[in-house]
């Protein structure tokens, strides 16, 4: 069974699945690996949520590094645990999504049709995704869709490299390479909301807006290199990778750890956290590691307290409507966006037709 409220009257009224059958959405679907030019947007069938299921409304959703990832099906080795190996087996990309409960399944007891959620939904990049409750928490009412949105991913990415592998404390010095990021950003107001002392590396041109979400210091890295400097770090957290994990090692302190995300040099940065890394934590007091986020409930409310008491506040660079996707995936994958690329689905959806 179904739940759902009538827009007018509040009036809740209870239907079996088959009036949500049939009826077609916009969504945005890849049938192939490939550039964003594999992307379609296309009628699809809407979802119909199960039991223990949320039907949601989407009104905004974000852009993440896996999204291209996922489309170019790279690297070919990770094709087995991802998707298919000649072709995805799931066509549908995006994650982070906010929005409207439009109805509910019998067993959901935490939410109501009306309500405004944000959270993770598989096949973000349409106007209705199905998702499980514990996927989703209330948006705070100050917040904004396009906000709340471009939250999930990144900042449980940030949360977690800084608190569970970074282990960070209240008084170290902390470094963020990649501040400007989506990842970045995050961790940047994360770090500082732990009470850390925090050092961000970014360009030029986003100097002033890494200070101005509260980095203590700020590195251009065009104009110099922070690994060949005397200061040393507590916690590096590289979301934007470039060095060596040598030199990284070497701008820690004789405890520090230091937590890779991402990079400019995926392939080679990953392979260094994964093989060197536990040699180097080996021979030293230093830790060199790498993560990748998991999504859960229980920080997903912890960011919400965090976003409603303005401890944190999400960088949005870009909006694009769903039919320009593939714009936004070609911008991000550039990797000069300033924190957050989003996708907004009203009123511009219209676009498509």
């Amino acid at each position: 069974m179904v739940v759902f409220q009538h827009p007018d009257t509040k009036v809740f009224l209870a239907a079996t699945n088959i009036l949500v059958l049939n009826m077609k959405m916009k969504a945005i679907v890849a049938e192939r690996y490939g550039s964003p030019d594999a992307l379609e947007l296309k009628d699809v069938e809407k979802p119909t949520p199960t039991d223990n299921e949320i039907l949601v409304k989407v009104h905004a959703a974000s852009v993440n590094p896996m999204d291209w990832h996922l489309l170019e099906g790279k690297p070919f080795i990770a094709r087995p645990m991802t998707g298919g190996l000649l072709k995805p087996k799931n066509t549908r990309l995006g994650v982070d999504i906010a929005g409207k409960v439009e109805a509910v399944g019998m067993n959901v007891k935490e939410f109501q049709p009306g309500g405004e959620v944000f959270g993770s939904g598989r096949g973000g990049f349409a106007e209705y995704v199905c998702t499980r409750e514990d996927s989703l928490v209330l948006k705070p009412a100050d917040v904004s869709f396009e906000e709340a949105a471009a939250v999930p991913t990144a900042a449980f990415t940030a949360l977690q490299g800084l608190r569970d592998k970074g282990q960070v404390q209240a008084g170290q010095k902390v470094l963020i390479d990649g501040a400007s990021g989506g990842v970045g950003t995050f961790a940047v107001q994360i770090a500082k909301s732990f009470g850390a002392e925090v050092t961000g590396v970014c360009s030029t041109r986003n100097l002033d807006m890494v200070r101005s979400i509260g980095a203590d210091h700020v590195i251009d890295y065009t104009q110099e290199d922070f690994t060949k400097k005397e200061q040393r770090y507590d916690l590096i957290l590289a979301t934007a990778g470039y060095h060596s994990i040598f030199d990284y090692s070497r701008a820690l302190s004789p405890k520090g750890i230091y937590v890779f995300i991402g990079g400019s040099r995926l392939m080679r940065s990953l392979l260094q956290a994964m093989l060197l890394g536990p040699l180097i934590s080996m021979t030293g007091n230093k830790k060199m590691t790498s993560m990748i986020a998991k999504r859960n409930k229980k920080d997903l409310v912890f960011l919400k307290d965090l976003l409603e008491a303005g401890r944190i506040k999400p960088v949005i660079d870009r909006s694009y409507p769903l039919i320009e996707v593939p714009e936004a995936l070609r911008y991000l994958e550039e990797g000069h966006a300033r924190g957050k690329v989003v996708i907004t689905l009203e009123p511009n959806l219209r676009k498509a037709d």
